[in-house]
């Protein structure tokens, strides 16, 4: 019996449906939790609906600590990131996708061998270098050692791969200089890929937890992350509604930029040859 074209899509959609319910619950539960009193996170078997609303939980999570610096120092180290990063990975990309040079292909596999060690791996000769140069505690600690992406210039190689050539020759018969050449051409027809690089860097460093912890010891550098696992501190560590407030607070900003780069993000994946 053949499969038909409606069985295929019913299946499909049922697919879809048991994936975003599986990927949805914790956030819904997390946004429930959130909302109730003490008593109702602890009862069994568990409500999804609080009765009552307790709007005042994101209140007492971020007066828990001092959460406006930690929200300052994490937009300027995730921003802060992102400066560095588009800095170096934009002309190491260009250079990767548009020039042939003795031992480029072996430089590039170097590169993408760095996506295979994890930063947990090389976090004390980083640690002992940034000690030595008086950085520790500080946000250029938390900025510096990320400076560049392989996923970055990756991304943008296969982006910059598939401008054609015969468009970069019309502009260099019009005596445009490569740097014309990247910020006119280039970097417009690859920008889905920027936003979905940028949108990928700012979740990883704005959730970044290890980093932090081991690179700073006092509160003039440290980001929302560590304020949230403090948050554990109150009430003896108990008050998992206080915890997902504070959660609730750390997800709210990448749901943003997340909502303003969807577009971008489904672009990027159709045309720029990433499958």
């Amino acid at each position: 019996m053949p499969i038909t074209k409606p069985f295929v899509r019913t299946v499909n959609a049922l697919g879809l449906i048991i994936l975003i319910v599986i990927f949805a619950l914790p956030f819904v539960w997390m946004v429930s939790t959130s909302l109730k009193s003490f008593p109702e996170t602890v009862i069994f078997p568990p409500k999804w609906i609080p009765r009552e609303i307790r709007w005042d939980n994101s209140a007492k999570a971020w007066g828990s600590g001092p959460f406006l610096h930690y929200f300052i120092n994490s937009v300027l180290v995730s921003i802060g990131i992102l400066i560095m990063q588009f800095s170096t990975i934009i002309f190491a990309a260009y250079a990767f996708a548009r020039y042939r040079f003795k031992g480029d292909q072996a430089l590039f596999g170097i590169t993408m061998i760095t996506l295979m060690i994890p930063s947990q791996l090389i976090f004390l000769p980083v640690y002992l270098l940034l000690s030595k140069w008086g950085l520790l505690n500080s946000l250029l600690a938390l900025i510096l050692p990320f400076s560049s992406s392989a996923f970055g210039i990756f991304l943008l190689r296969q982006a910059f791969k598939q401008v054609q050539e015969e468009l970069l020759e019309a502009a260099r018969l019009d005596d445009a200089t490569e740097w014309k050449i990247i910020y006119k051409i280039m970097l417009p027809m690859a920008r889905p890929t920027l936003i979905t690089f940028a949108l990928f860097s700012f979740i990883a460093h704005w959730n970044d937890y290890f980093w932090p912890l081991v690179m700073t010891t006092t509160e003039a550098a440290r980001t929302l992350p560590i304020g949230i696992s403090r948050i554990r501190e109150v009430d003896g560590g108990t008050a998992w509604h206080i915890l997902m407030a504070g959660n609730l607070i750390l997800v709210v900003p990448i749901l943003i930029v997340f909502f303003f780069a969807q577009r971008q993000i489904i672009q990027a994946f159709v045309y720029s040859g990433v499958k």
